[in-house]
Parts: structure tokens; C-alpha cells; sequence
């Protein structure tokens, strides 16, 4: 480890341990009060207060009483959450898919949650109409991540797919997670009141390929 990052270890740490003082404390407390707990020089603990206070973990505290001289600065922990730890989406994501899957026809039950998310999608701002819907499907899968080809063959509209956001997931749970991609597509069409519609997708139609095929006319329910 080089001494740079050694040294913002050691300050996560001291940063961590001014925090652990003051959500310890009922009372609000002082920068000299936080070093002597800590057994460190005030003005360390005063660099790290600096720190927590512009991250909105502790907050400055108006003094109880006033008395001769300048008062002390005092300090309290913001009472919150803790937002600076690592999230774990994956595993929500894949608690949600194995009691989908374990549930009866998983896949009709995946395809109406992804529909229902799909139909807070924003929808396009023009006229609405067949091109203009898919265009703007195009946007929207492409904003989440699926890297979408749009494609047109013999009069009929597909859209490729060549990234999954849920890869792992859909290779482990593909019977629960391509119905929820369906959806939200169905769902989106749906909403935007566009005169066209997915009628199917095809998952790993090729090893870095899932194609939806659209069809023209209202949503298919």
C-alpha cells in the first residue's frame, strides 16, 4: 500500500472514530472533549469536525449557556442513516428473482412487475407516433443500459439488445428476468398510447444478441 493511500485509510479511520464519539454521546460535545476521548491533539479532531460537517454527518450546536469569555464550539451527530457504505443491489436483485422463480408461472408474474414499472416511463415528447415511439424506446433502453440496435427487415421493426444490465442474474434466472425487460417495454408502448407494440423477445438469440420484435398496431395485453 503507497503512503497516500495509507494516509487516507488512516483518515477514514480518525473520520470514523470522531463520528463513533459523537452518536455515542446524549449531549452535544467540544472539540476538546472529542480529542481528550480520543486521545488526540484538538486540532486533529478539529480537521476531521470540518470534514463531517460539510459531508452533513454532524452539525454545529449553539452553546447552552454563555458566560465570560468566547464560548466553545460544540458539536452533534446529524441523527440519519449512515449513506456512505457500500450498497448491495445485486443481492435485492437477486432475493427478488429466486422468489419470483419460486412462485407459481414465475414468468407471467415477472412479465406484469416489469410492465408496471415500464409504464412510469416518461413518454417522447412529439407527436407520438410509430417512428417517434420506437425512437424514443431506443432512448429509453439505451439509458438503461442495454445498448439497443434498432433494426428494420422486410417492412418489420426489431430492436437488438447487445448489453443486459442483469446478465448474471437473466443467465441464472432468464425465465424470470427477460419476462421483466419484456414488460417494461410492453408496459412503456402501453403508457405512451403508441401505435406499436413488442410482441416478443428473444433472449441469447446469439452469445451477445436479445431481440425484440415489434409489431404494429396498439400494445398487446
Amino acid at each position: 500500500m503507497s503512503n497516500t493511500a495509507r494516509s487516507h485509510k488512516e483518515s477514514r479511520g480518525r473520520r470514523r472514530a470522531v463520528l463513533r464519539v459523537l452518536r455515542g454521546s446524549r449531549a452535544p460535545m467540544s472539540i476538546v472533549a472529542i480529542a481528550n476521548q480520543l486521545g488526540v491533539h484538538p486540532n486533529t479532531v478539529r480537521f476531521h469536525l470540518e470534514h463531517l460537517v460539510a459531508d452533513g454527518y454532524i452539525e454545529r450546536v449553539e452553546p447552552g449557556h454563555r458566560g465570560p469569555g468566547r464560548p466553545a464550539l460544540m458539536f452533534r451527530a446529524v441523527r440519519r442513516m449512515d449513506d456512505g457504505g457500500p450498497r448491495h443491489y445485486r443481492m435485492l436483485a437477486e432475493i427478488l428473482t429466486i422468489d419470483l422463480a419460486a412462485q407459481h408461472d414465475p414468468s407471467a408474474k415477472a412479465l406484469a412487475a416489469g410492465r408496471t414499472w415500464g409504464q412510469t416511463l416518461e413518454p417522447p415528447a412529439g407527436a407520438g407516433g410509430a417512428e417517434e415511439s420506437i425512437e424514443h424506446l431506443v432512448e429509453v433502453l439505451d439509458e438503461l443500459g442495454f445498448a439497443p440496435e434498432r433494426r428494420t427487415s422486410g417492412g418489420k421493426n426489431t430492436v437488438g439488445l447487445r448489453h443486459c444490465p442483469f446478465l448474471e442474474l437473466a443467465e441464472a434466472r432468464a425465465n424470470v428476468v427477460c419476462p421483466i425487460h419484456l414488460g417494461l417495454m410492453k408496459g412503456a408502448l402501453e403508457t405512451w398510447a403508441a401505435p406499436v407494440a413488442v410482441e416478443r423477445l428473444e433472449a441469447f438469440v446469439e452469445p451477445d444478441l436479445c431481440l425484440a420484435h415489434l409489431r404494429p398496431g396498439g400494445a398487446a395485453t
